[in-house]
């Protein structure tokens, strides 16, 4: 799909990967960009300085992306303030370095932000997008939705059924005119992955660790690229560290080696 006169309305984008997609869609040519989080004050500010880079074609919404309510909101504010959304961007997330002792509402929280906020926007948007013969969802996963993190339990699973929703949308409507993308990136210089180094909690601290350790740090701008070029190309698994393409075949060749060698890499980050 190309972006040029298209809408797009993205998650998560007061900072980070969410803020860096807003930026490059707008310097794409997109007609209008809705740029939402629950950081209001974060979110103003970067809505503001985009908005006065691109003529006022970029607006921002306080809300929860993983609200049926906010969503329908949302997608309200966009259609009237720019037109028919084209694109949506299910950047939002939250991460966490919980296992076994994660609570009902630590839960509760992963699987509603990381993946039933998806879901929510997806029964909201994809109907219409059939009955006008196209749209785009692009689902921000993580490499821990292939691989699995060390540490969190929440993260991992959560993220491991974001890639596998956004598989079904695709074989589901991919032949309706719904195009679907899964982003799955690796070590990214974004405060949710910095907030785990400076943690109190050491199992969170490893999850930090053994992200930073096992590839190159990207800045949210370098991602942004990779997204755009993948929704320009129709292209379903974005994956910005090439390293994790040589994982995950070497996961899916030998399960009970790759599972062996994550324990004695758990180890080393302790």
């Amino acid at each position: 799909m190309q972006i040029n006169g298209k809408v797009a309305i993205v998650t998560g984008a007061a900072g980070g990967i969410g803020a860096a997609i807003a930026q490059r869609l707008l310097e794409e040519g997109a007609r209008g960009v809705l740029l939402t989080d629950l950081d209001a004050a974060r979110l103003d500010a970067t809505a503001k300085r985009l908005a006065d880079a691109h003529a006022g074609r970029a607006a921002g919404v306080a809300a929860d992306a993983s609200s049926t309510e906010d969503l329908r909101r949302l997608i309200g504010v966009a259609e009237a303030e720019f037109g028919p959304v084209d694109l949506y961007f299910a950047n939002a997330g939250v991460g966490g370095g919980s296992g076994l002792d994660a609570s009902e509402a630590a839960w509760s929280t992963a699987l509603d932000v990381n993946v039933m906020a998806h879901v929510r926007a997806a029964k909201l948007l994809v109907p219409g997008w059939i009955e006008r013969g196209g749209g785009y969802f692009f689902s921000t996963a993580s490499a821990a939705g292939l691989l699995t993190q060390i540490g969190s339990a929440t993260y991992s699973v959560s993220k491991h059924a974001a890639v596998a929703f956004a598989e079904w949308l695709s074989v589901t409507y991919g032949d309706q005119g719904v195009r679907v993308s899964c982003l799955c990136p690796q070590g990214v210089e974004t405060e949710l992955l910095m907030a785990g180094t400076r943690s109190a909690d050491p199992v969170e601290r490893a999850g930090a660790r053994a992200v930073l350790d096992s590839g190159e740090l990207l800045q949210p701008l370098d991602v942004a690229d990779r997204v755009l070029a993948a929704v320009g190309d129709e292209r379903f698994l974005v994956l910005p560290h090439a390293q994790v393409l040589d994982f995950y075949r070497r996961k899916g060749s030998d399960y009970d080696r790759w599972i062996r060698g994550m324990r004695r890499y758990q180890e080393a980050v302790k």
